[in-house]
């Protein structure tokens, strides 16, 4: 009763543990290992200690479910020490379960430690061979209570090297339900195992960092202002447009008129004006990435019409202080020229930066951080 309610507190504390860790590598098919066991195998009473003992080895393998809890499958084969002619004598093949006690109350650091120990529990089945000149051949239930001392080696963590010591218990007789220390024997084991890769590319569970919730809200925040950018993209695309329609009907009706006619239409619509627009992000006049075409036409155009002057008003849009957003409809002017001034050597007595304040000229308050740059030829 007593064993089963410390056992009991045992997993809960393991799960509770397990829970309160966000983990990579915790797949169905991630943390499996196999093994590789060997030793020797003696009665724990009524037979001397290493006079008795005998060898036996065999193979285990199993999954790591957590950084706390695993199970395994292994089976032993002993090597015969009796008359009977058999190379091996028993088998034994055991379900264990094991707790990482060095997870379970000093925490999981999200690399396996140097050494580490584990308590091993399990349930088996044993069966002896003989020949008939010696004896009948027995089945039987077998429990195991030990542990295992584990070296996990290299920076990897791939390869363990374990010492495992276990007292065995062989459930047959009057009383199979009883564990009777006259019918069980001490297993002293050294083995290696293999821990194969994970889906996150190493050979344990690694802990997944939760992210910060400022960042989150910054990320956010970014979203929302690239989904602002789009919409302003979205409405000069939409501008776009309709001036394209606008000049496919002009064309149209050109090439519907006589030649006198188109030259003069050609002459009364010469651009003498260009109007280029740079929007901003909220409470900035830096000029992102995205808007530096904008002041590049000006700028090409500039090069390459040396008499052309610009005009550059800067607009805030109506949200925060009245004060700072008419310091930032400034700079948002002053920004443009700047770049012109330093990227496309325009002369700043061609410039004139203006700083309008604030705006609802446009719908969307996020449209109204702009800057609109009004290029004029200058035929003088």
């Amino acid at each position: 009763m007593k064993k089963g309610f410390f056992l009991g507190l045992l997993l809960t504390a393991a799960s509770l543990h397990v829970n309160a860790q966000a983990l990579m590598g915790t797949n169905f098919f991630d943390n499996w290992y196999v093994g590789l066991n060997g030793g020797g195998i003696t009665p724990t009473t009524h037979a001397p200690f290493w006079k008795s003992m005998r060898g036996i080895t065999g193979l285990e393998i199993g999954k790591q479910v957590s950084p706390v809890l695993g199970f395994s499958l292994q089976g032993f084969t002993g090597i015969n020490t009796t008359k009977s002619k058999t190379a091996f004598d028993d088998l034994n093949i055991s379900f264990n379960g094991k707790m990482n006690l060095n997870n379970l109350f000093g925490g999981y650091n999200g690399v396996p430690r140097l050494f580490e120990v584990e308590a091993v529990a399990g349930v088996g089945y044993g069966h002896n061979f003989q020949s008939q000149a010696v004896g009948d051949e027995r089945n039987y239930i077998t429990t195991r209570f030990g542990s295992s001392l584990n070296f996990n080696l290299g920076e990897s963590k791939a390869v363990t090297l374990s010492l495992k010591p276990a007292i065995v218990y062989r459930l047959d007789g009057d009383r199979p339900q009883a564990l009777n220390v006259n019918r069980s024997k001490i297993e002293l084991l050294a083995g290696v195992t293999y821990h194969f890769g994970n889906s996150n590319g190493e050979h344990y569970m690694t802990l997944v960092e939760p992210m910060d919730p400022l960042a989150i809200e910054a990320v956010n925040d970014k979203v929302n202002q690239l989904r602002g950018e789009i919409q302003v993209r979205d409405q000069a695309l939409a501008e776009g447009a309709a001036v394209i329609q606008q000049l496919q009907t002009q064309l149209q009706n050109c090439q519907n008129n006589q030649p006198e006619e188109v030259a003069m239409v050609v002459e009364q619509t010469q651009v003498r004006s260009l109007e280029s627009m740079v929007t901003f992000n909220l409470g900035s006049s830096v000029i992102p990435n995205s808007q530096i075409p904008n002041v590049e036409r000006i700028g090409i155009y500039m090069k390459n019409h040396p008499a052309s002057t610009v005009v550059i008003k800067g607009y805030a849009s109506p949200d925060g202080n009245l004060e700072f957003n008419q310091k930032l409809a400034q700079a948002r002017a002053e920004s443009v020229k700047a770049m012109l001034m330093k990227k496309y050597n325009i002369s700043a007595d061609r410039i004139t930066a203006k700083g309008e304040g604030i705006t609802d000229m446009f719908s969307e308050p996020a449209w109204n951080r702009v800057s609109i740059a009004t290029l004029n030829e200058n035929n003088n």
